[in-house]
């Protein structure tokens, strides 16, 4: 299993609650967090499948950004 991790505007619970369902869903996502205390929004996903850009793509699904770090 591997980690990725991403710096995205999902700042607050709301937008948290509004990326969960969608992350949740996403095949290949095994667990993640996000570290809305860090400046940089931290985007931490633990996959065993999904690459960089996918994980990318599913967190544009639900609307917000994320860049790999």
């Amino acid at each position: 299993m591997k980690e990725l991790q991403f710096k995205t505007n999902i700042n607050c619970g709301g937008c948290v609650s509004k990326v969960t369902p969608v992350l949740d869903a996403a095949e290949g996502v095994c667990e993640w967090t996000v570290d809305t205390a860090n400046r940089s929004k931290i985007l931490t996903v633990k996959t065993d499948s999904l690459s960089a850009s996918e994980v990318i793509a599913t967190v544009e699904k639900a609307g917000f950004k994320a860049e790999a770090l």
